[in-house]
């Protein structure tokens, strides 16, 4: 991937990984656009950074996003970047009857959310160049969290998503998948204060080093998530799932 001179769109991109990478994006040479569902915290980014553009998106709408689509190539015709970063987690019993209503949201808003948007870009991207789409899974693509079951299973769903899409673009468009461990964001409640997760800031160096490989990676993998990225191919799956779990 082009590390500077893009133009690159990146969702949920008001907070946490999203806004951290908008920020060193943006001060590595690249135009770039950020969307998110409120505005106060779109607005503040503007603030801080200016000359990105900031738009309100709801990823969970798909008449939004086909609406959205239209409008950001008008408005930015030289976009080139698509980064699928939005995302919710939620925690669920999945040993009991419950409510369904937090994991059909995430499943919308982690998995049909890049699907939907990647379809109303695909065909302004295959005419750009140095064209690449980045979708943000997670290390629980690989090793599932129990009490996350499906937030674990749309980053699973995104991983196999790139994968075959990155067999599908080979020579059009690039396609890289970031695979971040726990990171010190509010992505659950009270997430940034604790000890045990990677620092945010921490996170986002090695990330942006790891872009700027060349050739680029298809995976995006900080050392940190190797622990779960390789479990099942170094035979130690169990141990990494009972160790992840409390188990």
């Amino acid at each position: 991937m082009k590390i500077q001179g893009n133009t690159i769109l990146i969702t949920g991109g008001n907070s946490g990984i999203g806004k951290s990478l908008a920020l060193k994006l943006h001060e590595a040479g690249n135009k770039v656009i950020v969307t998110g569902r409120r505005t106060a915290p779109l607005d503040e980014l503007a603030t801080t950074a200016p000359g990105i553009a900031a738009y309100v998106l709801d990823v969970r709408d798909a008449a939004q996003i086909q609406d959205f689509a239209r409008r950001v190539v008008t408005d930015h015709p030289g976009l080139n970047v698509l980064v699928n970063n939005a995302g919710i987690m939620r925690t669920e019993d999945a040993a009991a009857e419950r409510d369904l209503g937090d994991a059909e949201e995430t499943v919308i808003t982690n998995l049909l959310g890049p699907i939907r948007l990647t379809n109303a870009l695909i065909g302004h991207l295959l005419g750009k160049a140095n064209a690449a789409i980045v979708n943000v899974s997670s290390g629980l693509a690989f090793v599932p969290l129990a009490a996350a079951p499906t937030y674990s299973a749309t980053k699973a769903a995104i991983h196999s998503y790139s994968v075959a899409l990155r067999v599908k673009l080979r020579g059009k468009v690039e396609v890289i998948e970031v695979v971040p461990p726990g990171i010190r964001t509010e992505l659950t409640p009270g997430q940034s204060q604790r000890e045990h997760f990677m620092p945010l800031d921490q996170y986002i160096e090695e990330t942006m080093a790891l872009l700027q490989g060349h050739p680029t990676p298809g995976e995006i993998l900080v050392d940190r998530v190797k622990f779960q990225r390789w479990a099942e191919a170094d035979g130690r799956f169990d141990k990494a799932l009972a160790t992840l779990n409390g188990g």
